[in-house]
């Protein structure tokens, strides 16, 4: 019989997976590049949110921030929005859950958490689904960047 040893999940997590900074780009107006500094600003501004712990911003108001286009007919109804970690992982939102659900209001982009910074096994800025009934699916640790997309016609 093989035996399989892992090592520590600290120890997997390599310092370039750690997130320092936030772009959110695609079909918006205007390119948002956030340090966490800048993403604790937005929510100064927005409205800071304390949801279980976690200390962020909730991503409709990032979107927004943002201006997604709104140039062809129907087009709000095709947008989905991608979130990314620097290790490949991904999340999907399509915009009528996160602006027409009572899931939106519950999806932070979160930089704290309990009043601590996010560890390193989270990165500095994360995406959280708090709504979801299996929160681990949209769950994005390690968050660099959103991609507001569109549906071919």
């Amino acid at each position: 019989m093989l035996a399989l040893a892992s090592a520590p999940v600290a120890a997997q997590q390599p310092e370039s997976l750690v997130s320092t900074r936030l772009t959110v780009a695609g079909e918006v107006r205007r390119e948002l590049s956030l340090t966490v500094d800048g993403l604790r600003a937005l929510a100064r501004e927005r409205g800071l949110v304390e949801q279980r712990g976690y200390a962020g911003v909730r991503l409709v108001d990032l979107l927004q921030q943002a201006d997604i286009r709104q140039d062809a007919r129907h087009a709000l109804r095709r947008t989905y929005v991608v979130a990314s970690a620097k290790d490949g992982y991904v999340a999907v939102f399509s915009w009528g859950e996160l602006f027409n659900s009572a899931l939106g209001p519950g999806v932070l982009v979160v930089f704290g958490r309990d009043g601590e910074p996010l560890r390193d096994g989270e990165g500095d800025i994360a995406l959280i689904s708090l709504a979801d009934q299996r929160s681990g699916a949209r769950h994005v640790k390690w968050l660099s960047r959103i991609d507001v997309r569109r549906v071919p016609d």
